[in-house]
């Protein structure tokens, strides 16, 4: 199975990237987790994504906020997927890191999920891997059979009481 990358912006990033690690987990996905910054140290982070289909991954997770260039800065020197996770700061409630991270130029994409949404990220990555793997793939059919359960199960609740 292709592992995922995880890669961060800060450490202090760490308790939004978390929800995607524990999603990763739960699937029994394969990850690396680092910190490398686009701006403070962007030979790290360009070796990461020069190397990281070479290396077993399948699809790279990058978080960031405030100028969140790091999403795209590992998209510029890879052809795998590129899933980008702006972070929420004290600066704009995260929507600079979201414009930052949604804004691409053409020919290097970058998927993003809604600020903080550190557990689509994980669920978008184990998607795409899931392409290529069918026990994956049932592992998340099952766990939307179950969140659909759930939501019956709430519904009936409600509609018992009123």
């Amino acid at each position: 199975m292709k592992k995922v990358g995880i890669i961060m912006g800060s450490d202090s990033d760490l308790p939004v990237v978390e929800k995607a690690i524990n999603t990763l987990k739960n699937f029994e996905v394969p990850y690396e987790v680092h910190v490398y910054s686009a701006h403070r140290t962007p030979i790290e982070a360009r070796d990461f994504s020069v190397n990281a289909r070479e290396n077993g991954f399948g699809a790279i997770i990058a978080a960031a906020g405030k100028a969140a260039h790091l999403a795209g800065a590992i998209a510029a020197n890879t052809t795998l997927p590129v899933i980008g996770i702006p972070i929420k700061s004290s600066t704009l409630d995260g929507l600079d890191a979201l414009l930052s991270t949604v804004q691409m130029p053409s020919g290097i994409p970058v998927a993003t999920v809604a600020i903080d949404g550190a557990e689509n990220a994980a669920l978008l990555a184990i998607e795409i891997i899931a392409v290529e793997d069918k026990a994956l793939a049932e592992k998340l059919n099952d766990a939307r059979k179950k969140a659909s359960e759930k939501v019956l199960a709430k519904n009936k609740e409600i509609e018992a009481k009123y």
